[in-house]
């Protein structure tokens, strides 16, 4: 009999089978593989098996039954391939995954392949994810991240970018924490600023879902019974997978899933691979935030241990300047009596003798270099007494007027013109007045000392967050930074300064009570020194 199919011939001719399609020549000279993806299902085939049945051939009774046969056990081994196919993209992903998730100990960057694992093409494919997480004190759950496009440009966009760049899952993961993380918090702001649940609320879906530890599939939510609509609201979406993320029995969060955009239903395989997904993430997630928490009470207590060693640096700093305060008291009392009597007996003799006498000069000299001791002293004295401030609340503009007011004629005699900017309304200061006028008075004798005959002094108070700056600035040479180093040294002596205790005296007064001095030296000349004056501190 002439048969219309080829499934009789060995071997045929390109000619030969319609059916058989470009890079399939092989099927030309292969009759059984010809027969098993071609013939069964040709129409010619099944013309011939129509025929054989006319011909009454007994054979046409079995054959259907085989075909069919055929066809369904070809058809569950095709499912099951893709089955296999679809289960080991899984596990090859799941191991890409897997491997960042076992050794990060970066929380942004567990969020960022967690994320991109669920929304990218190459992972599980969902078009938009939301992760909640229990705060510290694991008493609300909380949104935290948001990822996905808002739109359906916005995916458009995200899909071309994707395709075109060819990166593996962990690239994606790569670019997107260093490009889009910080990016995609903003962006879902308003929803995740919503999505904020108490852990006491037994009922929520999202506590019923952590109770329970499976995942939750919410279907037609607008119309749902067991569900607050308020959610389906603030997400825009009918149907989204509540996923709990449970480490050892710990509650780290939840993740919800979607695909807004597309509108792809969510099967049973979505659901049965994120779950296998979720515990990796949720152990990934505890040990980096565990981590992040270990390393907030390691800097705690390397910030604490510094401020222990600042604090033992400034005790054993205290003792020494108590020691030195204790000897330079004594010394100068011992000094103080007979450099009066001797300054005393010079002045009476001086106001005794006459102009033209030749002797008056030496009195002159005997009673400068007497009334010069007697400032050092007073220096020396105040040294000592800087230790034990008696704190009040002060004015601190009428504290600078008082100040200016005493050194006027000082001033006028340098011919230096002062410039007061005292800003109204500042706060009272808890300081103890004398010692902080007599910081004033150094700084302004010590800005007059490096200015020549005129220019000009700047006083300024004004508001500088939780204290009260007070700028004095001159017009004179600027200052080196070895001459400001020198300058708060006790006893320091530079060729600009000449020797004593004032800047240094004022820096340890200042310290004392909580405050600080700064010299800054101007490019163009000058200086500023900044007094800066807490409004609050501790009790001294």
């Amino acid at each position: 009999m002439d048969w219309e199919c080829c499934w009789s011939r060995d071997e045929i001719t390109p000619d030969g089978c319609p059916y058989v399609g470009e890079g399939e020549e092989d099927l030309y000279s292969s009759h059984r593989r010809r027969i098993v993806e071609k013939c069964v299902e040709c129409p010619r085939f099944k013309n011939d098996l129509a025929r054989m049945k006319g011909a009454g051939n007994p054979l046409t009774e079995v054959l259907p039954y085989i075909l069919t046969e055929f066809q369904e056990q070809k058809a569950q081994m095709g499912a099951m391939l893709s089955f296999l196919n679809s289960k080991t993209r899984e596990i090859k992903f799941l191991r890409e995954v897997g491997l960042v998730l076992q050794t990060s100990m970066d929380l942004d960057e567990v969020l960022s392949v967690a994320m991109t694992a669920i929304t990218a093409g190459k992972g599980f494919g969902m078009n938009r994810a939301f992760l909640l997480m229990t705060d510290k004190e694991r008493r609300n759950i909380r949104g935290y991240l948001g990822v996905g496009p808002k739109d359906y440009e916005e995916a458009w966009r995200t899909w071309e970018d994707i395709g075109r760049s060819n990166f593996t899952l962990k690239e994606l993961a790569k670019n997107f924490q260093k490009t889009k993380l910080n990016s995609e918090k903003v962006k879902f702001h308003d929803i995740l600023g919503q999505l904020s649940v108490p852990l006491a609320d037994q009922g929520h879906i999202f506590n019923r879902a952590l109770r329970g530890k499976k995942p939750i599939l919410v279907e037609n939510a607008l119309n749902n019974p067991d569900l607050d609509r308020g959610l389906a609201r603030i997400l825009g979406v009918d149907c989204f997978l509540v996923m709990p993320l449970i480490s050892r029995n710990r509650r780290i969060g939840v993740i919800i899933a979607d695909n807004c955009i597309t509108h792809k239903p969510i099967t049973l395989q979505d659901m049965q691979s994120l779950e296998t997904f979720a515990f990796p993430v949720a152990f990934a997630l505890e040990r980096a935030s565990l981590y992040e928490r270990l390393q907030e009470e390691v800097d705690k207590q390397k910030s604490a241990n510094l401020k222990l060693r600042e604090q033992q640096e400034l005790i054993v700093k205290m003792e020494k300047m108590a020691l030195v305060g204790k000897i330079t008291s004594s010394i100068a009392h011992s000094i103080r009596n007979p450099l009066m009597v001797i300054g005393g007996f010079a002045r009476t003799l001086l106001r005794g003798t006459p102009e033209s006498d030749d002797k008056r000069s030496y009195l002159e000299s005997i009673v400068r270099e007497t009334r010069q001791l007697e400032d050092v002293l007073s220096e020396v004295l105040d040294y000592s007494e800087s230790l034990f401030p008696v704190m009040d609340l002060w004015d601190i503009n009428e504290l600078l007027g008082n100040a200016l007011a005493e050194l006027a004629a000082t001033l006028e005699q340098a011919g230096v013109a002062c410039l007061k900017e005292l800003s109204p309304e500042l706060p009272m200061v808890r300081i103890d007045y004398k010692q902080i006028s007599y910081c004033v008075k150094t700084v302004i004798s010590t800005g007059l000392s490096v200015m020549a005959q005129g220019g000009e002094l700047r006083v300024e108070s004004l508001l500088d967050g939780d204290g009260v700056l007070l700028r004095i600035s001159d017009s004179g040479t600027s200052l080196s930074k070895k001459a400001q180093e020198a300058l708060t040294a006790p006893f320091y002596q530079t060729q600009e300064m000449g020797a004593g205790v004032g800047l240094s005296l004022c820096k340890t007064i200042l310290e004392r009570q909580g405050d600080s001095l700064s010299i800054v030296s101007r490019p163009g000349g000058g200086n500023t020194y900044n007094i800066r004056l807490l409004t609050r501190k501790e009790n001294i």
